[in-house]
């Protein structure tokens, strides 16, 4: 029976880990390599994720894979849903991707169903109204006049801009996108 190793980084509001699983003859055993913390970083009063805090702790984890003298054959990358980086023209990333535990998206579905019925969102999308939902991010921004959200060209979900960072390969993948309340699931 063949043997598989997968390299996978769990990341949560507060820490992360890297854990590397093998299966074989059908059992599943893992190991965790490292743990990490995941800060919110407060600055002049908005809340922001260290993203690259978070690519140096990934790569302590390649290295800890590495160490471990074994072909992976998979990584993933798990995160919460709904928060992103703006993405410029020249794939730069503008700035630390805003926290979804700041506040400043307090009130902003309201504001967003005087543009469009929450029937009609909810309808659409399928996704539970919160005002931390991508959506809600992004209407707050424009509120706010925010020059990432002026100048982005596209925005990446957490998993995808820490692939893109250890890859170089910009996606957007379908499930954690999901989260944002952007897509209409229908259309897949």
């Amino acid at each position: 029976m063949q043997t598989y190793t997968f390299l996978a980084f769990d990341l949560g509001a507060t820490s992360g880990r890297s854990i590397l699983a093998t299966l074989k003859d059908g059992k599943l055993e893992s190991k965790e390599l490292t743990r990490f913390p995941n800060a919110i970083l407060p600055v002049n009063g908005k809340f922001y994720w260290n993203i690259f805090g978070l690519y140096e702790s990934l790569k302590a984890g390649l290295k800890a894979a590495a160490a471990e003298k074994v072909k992976v054959d998979a990584i993933g990358i798990d995160t919460w849903g709904v928060d992103f980086v703006y993405v410029g023209k020249d794939g730069s990333f503008l700035g630390c991707p805003r926290a979804y535990r700041d506040p400043y998206t307090e009130g902003m579905p309201e504001a967003f169903f005087k543009l469009m019925p929450r029937k009609e969102v909810y309808d659409i999308t399928g996704i539970q109204i919160m005002n931390f939902n991508s959506l809600y991010q992004l209407f707050a921004a424009r509120q706010e006049g925010g020059s990432a959200v002026e100048a982005a060209d596209k925005i990446l979900f957490m998993p995808d801009a820490l692939s893109y960072m250890l890859t170089g390969k910009m996606v957007c993948e379908y499930t954690i996108a999901s989260t944002s309340q952007l897509l209409n699931p229908r259309t897949k």
